[in-house]
Formats: C-alpha cells, structure tokens, sequence
C-alpha cells in the first residue's frame, strides 16, 4: 500500500528523512519496498483553463483548443484527449518547459495546425499512472499559478503490509504504530461518535457475514469536483478522483481505513437489508459489469434488489452521479472470511474488500461515518440525519493475553526492565488492568492478532530493537526430538535412492478419476476443482503410474523414480506417511559393446528397497493389480507390499515389459539406515574362496540360509555371495518335487597373515555342518 508521508505527517512527527521512516519500519517488521517522490516541481507548468474547443481541420482523433495561461492572452493547442470539456482547467506545459518523462514543450505545426505548448495527463507530470485523458483540475485552482502550488512535493512509501495487520492499511493506523515505534504522541485521533442511534430503517437477515451495519441518510447534497486538497491527497496514493462524494469516502478509508459508501438515496426503494444473495442473482456492479451471484454471496439490498455485493463493491444502478441530490452513507463490519471468499469467487478484488478481509477496526466503524458525514457536510454542503440507522451489534474486544516478565526475558534471551515492557505495550495501545508476577493486558479493538504471550513478546522486541540483542545470546540449544530424527532418517533415505541411480518426484495428493483403480474406496470430494483432482489419494502407485505415462509418451527408455509422502487411507483418511518406488524399461539406457541392455527386474526393486528401509523381510502374497506381489515385513509387521504390475494394468499406460512397484510405510520406528561408512586398509594377504552348493526345500529364503552361514560370525569369513540356483522345473526334473539348489562362494581371509588350508578347511566344515542341522541342507560335492 502507498502512504504519503505528508499525509502522515498531520498525525505524528516523523524524521525529515524518509530513508530514516523506512528503516524504522522496516526493523519492526513492518517492510518498505521502495520510496518516491512525487510531485508537480516543474518549470513553465502552470494552471490554465479551456475556454473553446473545435475539431481539429485535417484529423479526426485531435482536437483545436483555447487555452487562457492568465497572461491575458489566449494559446492555441492541438490536443489529443477527449475527456475535457470547455471550461475545464488543465496543466498547460507552455514552450520551453522539461516534463519528468524527458520530454521537451516546443511550438510545433500537428497536421498543419500550430501549437503553442500542451495540455497535460497526469502521467506526463509524474503524478499518477492515468495516460487516458488530461487531468482536470479543481475549479477553485487559479489560472497562471505554478502547478506546483497544487500539487506539492511530497514522498510516497510504498509499504508491505501483511495479512494479520490490517490495522496499519490506514495513514492513522500507521502514524499510530510509528508513534508507538518512536515513543511520541499522536497529534490526532479519529473522534468517537456521539449522534444517538435507531435501530430501525436496516435489518441484516445474514449476521453471520454482516454482524453490523449502518445507514445515514443526508440530504440536499452538491454533486461536483472535490477541492485541490482532496483530490491531492487521494491522487498522491493512486485513488483516481471521480467526484466529492465518491472521494469523500475512499479519503476516509485512506485515512481511517473504515472503508464506506454512498447509494443515491432517491434510487432505494424502502428499507435497507443485508442478506444473502438468491442463487443465481444478477448483479450490475459500478465497473458496469453483470455478476452472477452464488447463495453464500452476502449482498446489501432494498426492499426490490440488490444494490451492493457486501464489502467489495457498490452497484450501478443506484451511484452517485451529478443529478444525485440526497444519499445514503453505509458503513459496516464484515466477516473477513466471507468478503475474501466472495471477491476471490467473482474475480472482483477492491480497495474495500482488501481492509476487510483482514479484518477493520469494529470501532473505527461509527467514527469512520461520522468523519465522512462531517466531510460532506462542508465540501457538498449536505444536511445529515440527526440520528444513524443501525442494526446488529459489532464485535467484542480481542480476550486478554496475560505475560510473564520472566518469560518475556527467557524468550527475547537478554533481560528488559519490567517497566520498559510496560511503556512498549501502553504505547502500541494495551492497558494494564492488573500488575503482579503474571500481567494481565486488556487488548485494543485494533489488534486481534495478539492473542498469546509471545505476541506481546514480539511487540516488544519490534519497539526494543532486535539490533540490540547481542548475537550470542539469539539461539538457544535444543534437544533433538523424535520429529527431528525421523526427519534426518527420511533425508538420509532420500539422498540414498537418489546415488541409487532413482529420481525424486512430487505428484498431487488428489487423484484424477481415471486413476482410481488403485483406490476404488478412496475418500471422494464432496465439491472437486475438476475431474483431475477428486478423491484423496490412498496410495502413492496411482501418482507414480502418472509420471510413467508422462515419461513414456515423451520416448524414455528408463524410468527410476521414487516419491515420499502422505497417503489417506479409507474410510477415516488416516493420514499415513510412505514412500513409493517405481522401475521400468532398461537396466543401462545406453548399449555398450561389452553389455547389451537388459530390462529391470524385481531384484533391481528388491535392492532399492533395501537403500530405502535395510533389514526388511519379503514374503509371497497376492495382491490385486499385481502379477508377482510380495509383502514387505519388518520382524513380523507388515509394512508394504512390491511386486510387478499386471499386464493389463501395465497395458493401460502403453508400458511394454514389466513394470515394477513398491509402496513401504515410512511410520514404523526405525533407529538408523544402517552403519555410516568405513574405510580400511587393503588386505596384504591373500583371500581363500570356498563354494557350497546344496539341494534344499524350494521354499526355503535366501534369508534363512544367509543367516544360519553368517550366525554365528567365523572370524576368517570375509564375505558371502551368491552365485547360482537352479529352481522350476529342471529342479524338479534333477532334485525331485519340492526341491532347488543353491550356491554360495564364501571368501576367507585374515589380514595379519596367510592362512593355511587346514584353518580354511576347518572354518567352511563348521558352516557346512550347520547347514545341514539347522536347515537339513543335502550338500552337493
């Protein structure tokens, strides 16, 4: 938002240079992002005004006008703009004059025509961003005075307010938190209103999104131009001027920020209501555009229509226009969340609805209407009502937030005088309503953003000066938690698949409907966006499968990829953590000479399911959509499933071969990822190799025969590898029903010396034997 420093400077003194007001705020959390200077400081502009006007003899868009420069003599001036009429008055450049833009005024010959200088937008002189037409001037400027008498030099801040701060989308809201930051009194406060009330002429049938709202009628009102210093002030920040009424209220909501508004009163039919909108209600708004309106819309009405969508904007058929003689001032309090729903429904964002989103200052709403009456009262000359119609009540004060001064010095890390706590929070505008080792602070109207103690601690850091707390003292130590572990354990996992030769990916957490054949009882919404993202996901496969199809119709030849995230599972939408791995189409994506391609498998999956979570056990299990599915344990808990797509499923995003998934559940304690790695020196000494081959029950697990060779540990015995098996029906054919063989090279080496053959032979003869005791191996010689 732009702030005039001018115009805050009616309310607070402020240092004479704006980098110092920039600073200030900045360092209280409150960012400036850039600062200009505006102004109308330039020579040989001066005010004149348009006595004659005719077209222009040898072009149709330019028009031939009379000019009087109050020198007594008239100018000539070819002139594009359409939007004056005679008798207005303009910014004339007269030859000789440098505009802002660069651009130097001569007398020049337009189509033949000669001028003498050129009638000015207020772009061209730096004073706003409108290149439409010329800027008219107030009728009370006088002709041949310097423009800069009207528009002085001022600097614009243009400040960056967030959300919870909407009190500071004012110029007193800001003078107020500046003379909080600085410690200096406020030179004005709005009023509070004293004209007595009746509750009679509105009613609010939706007090859920209007609690409050206000009506006062005044008449015998004077259409026309706002004065010089009306228009200055809201040109300065931006506001185009329309008319005096019309600049009356975005001035008071500039100032106050209590947005209004006036309705011709004569075009109202009966008594004000605030209602919701009928489904399908049209609406013609003041940028003379037809809303369809929703039934949650909330809509200020009379007794016939609607004539403004609450909060955001004011209808057409009942504005302010010339032939206005009396009007009708509303001013209101919003639920914020249902002005911000509506505005973002009708793609119709405002200045109003802007403040109350963010929620106005409930008792800014009375002060506000009678400001804005007091304006019209002296620029339009109007006649108020005695007394305001109103109807609902407006709400109450933020709860009180109680502090501890000890806690306030543990939190900040260096110790402040309880005083000075006292004077930061009295001067943002809390009041001490009881003293003792826990205060208790009454919170003004303004500020339901500070609702807990570590609020008030942070208004008094913003007032103390974060600058002033030495850095050593910034950071505290804190224990690891469980939270932080399990974070570090999912990172470690992550960075493994990646050297694992996988790429990550992130898809929606809502699924399109296509793909619901992973999640026939996904949790469905109630109201879908679109028929991309209906239901919440239950599974991770179904997002993976989508970046598969996508990979595949753009020519991949390998897809390796993985995602970690959060899944619902039917019917509560428990929210459960995974992580989904998905392999298809080559090992290698090149040919080379000495290897030709071969596809993945499942003991590629198996291996990056061990880079994931090691230590898990596989177990055979049908799982529907899967050809070969197996389940995923850890000891004997069941935590995933893997296993190959079927083909029919596969089929249905074009993938030829195998397609191989795994989802694992990431909830599971699990204390490490196994041991960092180890460095040691090359063995000296020579390595002894051993084979075993053995006939044993094909349902026997590489598992169980791993463990029972390396349970308990051989000291000489340095590894383990597996090497061959014969399964299937050759099996079969060779060993009988039932039945397989397995080998297995083992490696024995000691590293301070060379091994004999009879401390080799007697190791592999004790692992032979618990082979055949423990598992009932028939070893093959």
């Amino acid at each position: 938002m732009k702030f005039s420093v001018n115009w805050l400077r009616e309310f607070v003194d402020l240092p004479e240079n704006p980098e110092e007001i920039a600073d200030l705020l900045t360092r209280a959390g409150v960012e400036t992002e850039k600062i200009e200077t505006r102004g109308a400081k330039i020579e040989q502009v001066i005010v004149s005004q348009i006595v004659a006007s005719s077209r222009h003899p040898n072009a149709d868009r330019l028009t031939v006008c009379e000019a009087d420069d109050g020198s007594g003599t008239k100018r000539q001036i070819v002139c594009g703009a359409t939007n004056y009429k005679v008798g207005d008055k303009v910014p004339l450049a007269l030859p000789g004059a440098k505009l802002p833009n660069g651009l130097e005024i001569r007398k020049s010959k337009l189509r033949g025509v000669e001028s003498e200088g050129m009638l000015c937008s207020a772009i061209e002189l730096g004073l706003g961003e409108d290149a439409s037409g010329l800027l008219i001037l107030s009728p009370d400027a006088e002709v041949g005075a310097p423009i800069a008498d009207l528009f002085p030099t001022d600097t614009i801040l243009d400040i960056e307010i967030t959300p919870n701060r909407g009190d500071l989308l004012s110029h007193f809201g800001l003078a107020r938190e500046i003379a909080a930051l600085t410690g200096k009194k406020l030179k004005s406060t709005a009023r509070e209103s004293k004209i007595p009330v009746k509750k009679t002429g509105v009613t609010i049938t939706s007090t859920r999104e209007c609690p409050f709202f206000s009506a006062r009628r005044i008449d015998s009102v004077t259409i026309g131009p706002s004065p010089q210093w009306l228009r200055a002030k809201i040109e300065s920040v931006g506001i185009r001027s329309i008319n005096n009424i019309v600049d009356i209220s975005n001035f008071v909501m500039l100032e106050l920020g209590q947005p209004t508004h006036a309705f011709d009163a004569d075009k109202l039919k009966g008594d004000m209501n605030v209602r919701l909108a009928r489904d399908g209600e049209k609406f013609l708004a003041l940028d003379r555009r037809t809303y369809l309106l929703k039934s949650d819309n909330c809509v200020v009405a009379d007794q016939e229509r609607a004539v403004g969508i609450g909060g955001v904007i004011g209808g057409e058929e009942t504005s302010v226009t010339e032939s206005t003689k009396n009007v009708l001032l509303e001013a209101a309090y919003f639920l914020p969340a249902s002005i911000r729903r509506t505005a973002r429904e009708l793609n119709l964002p405002s200045d109003a609805s802007y403040r109350f989103e963010r929620g106005v200052d409930p008792e800014m709403v009375l002060r506000a209407s009678q400001r804005a009456t007091e304006l019209i009262q002296e620029i339009a000359g109007g006649i108020p009502a005695k007394e305001i119609n109103i109807a609902g009540k407006l709400p109450v004060n933020p709860a009180d937030v109680s502090l501890r001064y000890e806690k306030c010095d543990r939190v900040v890390g260096i110790a402040i005088k309880p005083k000075t706590v006292d004077e930061i929070l009295t001067g943002f505008g809390l009041k001490k309503i009881s003293a003792a080792e826990i205060t208790k602070w009454k919170i003004p109207s303004y500020r339901p953003d500070l609702q807990r103690d570590v609020d008030l601690v942070e208004e008094v850091v913003r007032a103390y000066g974060a600058e002033k707390i030495p850095g050593t003292d910034r950071s505290r130590f804190t224990p690891s938690t469980a939270a932080d572990r399990a974070h570090d354990l999912e990172l470690e996992m992550r960075r493994r698949l990646v050297a694992g030769g996988l790429t990550e990916v992130r898809t929606s957490k809502l699924l399109p409907r296509e793909r619901l054949a992973f999640g026939e009882n996904a949790m469905e919404l109630r109201n879908p966006l679109s028929e991309d993202h209906v239901a919440l996901r239950p599974s991770l496969l179904p997002g993976l499968l989508g970046v598969l199809d996508h990979n595949i119709r753009a020519g991949a030849e390998r897809v390796a990829i993985f995602e970690t995230g959060r899944v619902f599972e039917p019917p509560a939408g428990t929210e459960k953590k995974r992580v989904g791995i998905l392999l298809w189409g080559n090992v290698a994506t090149e040919v080379h000479w000495r290897n030709e391609k071969r596809r993945v498998d499942f003991f590629d999956l198996k291996g990056a399911i061990e880079l994931a979570r090691p230590g898990l056990s596989f177990r055979r299990g049908q799982r529907a959509n899967f050809a070969l599915g197996v389940e995923i344990r850890s000891g004997n808990q069941w935590v995933g499933l893997a296993g190959q797509l079927t083909n029919s499923l596969a089929s249905t995003i074009d993938a030829s071969g195998g397609v191989f998934v795994a989802e694992v559940s990431l909830d599971f304690p699990i204390s490490s990822l196994g041991s960092r790695a180890t460095f040691r020196e090359l063995g000296k000494f020579p390595a002894v190799t051993r084979d075993i081959a053995m006939i044993v029950p094909d349902t026997l697990s590489h598992e169980e025969i791993w463990k029972v060779i390396n349970e308990p540990k051989e000291s000489l015995l340095e590894d383990v590898e597996f090497f061959d098996h014969v399964v299937g029906e050759k099996a079969q054919e060779l060993f009988g029903a039932g039945k397989k063989s397995v080998a297995y090279r083992l490696t024995y080496r000691d590293r301070s010396r060379t091994l004999t053959s009879e401390e080799v032979n007697a190791a592999h003869a004790k692992i032979r034997e618990r082979l055949r005791s423990d598992l009932g191996a028939e070893l093959r010689e």
